[in-house]
């Protein structure tokens, strides 16, 4: 994993999109909403984004795409502002999480294959980026503990089998993924 090598050589540039309470130092944190103090305010439904071509080396973007109007749009537009070899690391809810149908701004649903046809073109779309990690996490960030102890599991499982057969008995909280643009 080269760019792990990368991270101790080079300051990275580190953008936090939908960032809400969670204010990460040291990067440049963005919302909408002005009141958890971000550092840039701005709506990813307008585009573009106030950043310039290639600005950064890593984005994280945790439960995000599940709410945005245009996903095609969103992603064309952090693939943009996003470096060669820069690396995307995305959080999503995954379509079993029965938590997710609670939040009325949720426009959509992922699964484990959903990814891999956005970057296959399936939609008429191109895009740059290739998974170089995937994983299915049992609850949401923040669940540490839980995730250790389950998480081993839902990883361990063949991803149709899962998604076919065990998904509504013992549903998984999040998929998480990191894109490195090529």
């Amino acid at each position: 994993k080269a760019y792990i090598i990368e991270l101790f050589l080079i300051p990275m540039k580190k953008l936090n999109i939908g960032c809400g309470k969670n204010y990460k130092k040291n990067w440049v944190n963005l919302d909408y909403n002005k009141k958890y103090g971000p550092d840039v305010v701005h709506n990813l439904d307008n585009f573009p984004y106030p950043f310039r071509d290639g600005q950064f080396d890593y984005i994280y973007c945790s439960h995000i795409l599940e709410h945005v109007e245009d996903l095609f749009k969103t992603l064309k537009e952090m693939e943009r502002i996003l470096k060669p070899k820069g690396i995307l690391h995305i959080r999503v809810p995954h379509f079993s999480n029965g938590n997710g149908y609670n939040d009325l701004s949720h426009r959509r649903f992922f699964g484990w294959f959903t990814v891999d046809q956005v970057l296959d073109g399936y939609y008429n779309q191109k895009f740059d980026f290739k998974i170089i990690e995937k994983r299915f996490n049992f609850l949401a960030e923040g669940h540490r503990n839980a995730n250790v102890l389950f998480s081993w599991f839902f990883n361990l499982v063949p991803k149709q089998f899962y998604e076919r057969f065990l998904c509504w008995i013992m549903p998984v909280g999040e998929i998480e993924l990191k894109l490195q643009k090529i």
